[in-house]
């Protein structure tokens, strides 16, 4: 009697864990399903793309993926490409910056009423992005700064420095106090103990953060498409170009989104271990 109570619980228990991985797979190939259709899509012609219902066994090309990197004589993606990336990266390491600093005021040193200026900097993010286009683009016209990358890194930056002091403030309430007063013990000045004490044992929340940063501001296309027109053009606004009021136009979108997505991609493969590790330390707090 006694055996058999602990054998139905354990086969209880591994019944269980196999539904919830089957459960989890599930919920997998429902996320990787679209990505794998464009992908398809992206090697057929645009007769076939067009098709419904979808062909499967449809001829493959890379037709779209010629028409979008301007082989038969259309624009080059490369300087909107090199924008998105300029734009992406500058603003990230800008955030770092920023947002290093003001999380260690707001964990390790806490300032005065540290729980109001957490409040104030989520309260940013509130308001529609929409209902700040327009004193902006007054802005940008007056001060000369229409079609300028740079208009657009300063944005991203303040986009997305409410979200990383959030973020690496949890991290950095992770960090021993004891080790920090033991480098201001060896004479250390601030800027030294974040760089040489702080940051490395935060490195998986910070690079959780950089990623999060660097997909908003890749991803960002309405400040993109009213700020900029050809010189500042970013990926995502030379996307939208592709789409039509007339004409087939399925296969080269889908060949353009899969080209433009494999940065994010690759970024969030590259630090994955990173990212996991940085994201379970914020939950487990």
């Amino acid at each position: 009697m006694s055996t058999v109570a602990p054998r139905v619980r354990n086969r209880n228990r591994a019944r269980r864990g196999a539904g919830l991985g089957l459960l989890a797979w599930l919920t997998g190939l429902l996320f990787f399903l679209p990505i794998a259709w464009m992908a398809l899509t992206s090697f057929h012609s645009e007769a076939d793309a067009a098709t419904n219902p979808p062909s499967f066994t449809a001829a493959l090309t890379l037709d779209g993926y010629r028409d979008f990197f301007g082989v038969g004589g259309g624009a080059s993606p490369w300087p909107a490409l090199t924008n998105s990336a300029m734009a992406s990266v500058m603003s990230t390491l800008f955030v770092l910056l920023l947002a290093l600093p003001a999380a260690y005021a707001l964990s390790v040193r806490r300032v005065r009423k540290w729980t109001d200026v957490l409040f104030f900097f989520l309260s940013t993010k509130m308001l529609p992005v929409v209902a700040g286009l327009l004193p902006i683009y007054l802005f940008a016209k007056n001060a000369g700064l229409l079609d300028n990358i740079w208009l657009l890194v300063i944005l991203y930056t303040s986009m997305n420095l409410p979200i990383a002091v959030w973020m690496m403030q949890s991290f950095l309430a992770e960090v021993p106090v004891a080790v920090i007063e033991a480098a201001q013990i060896d004479g250390a000045r601030l800027p030294t103990i974040l760089a040489r004490v702080v940051a490395p044992i935060a490195l998986p929340g910070i690079a959780a953060t950089s990623l999060i940063c660097f997909i908003f501001s890749w991803n960002e296309l309405l400040f993109a498409r009213v700020l900029t027109g050809v010189v500042a053009e970013t990926a995502p606004v030379f996307l939208t170009g592709f789409i039509t009021s007339q004409g087939l136009f399925l296969a080269k979108v889908c060949a353009a989104s899969l080209v433009i997505s494999l940065p994010v991609l690759a970024a969030g493969f590259a630090a994955q271990d990173k990212l996991v590790q940085g994201l379970s330390l914020g939950a487990v707090k």
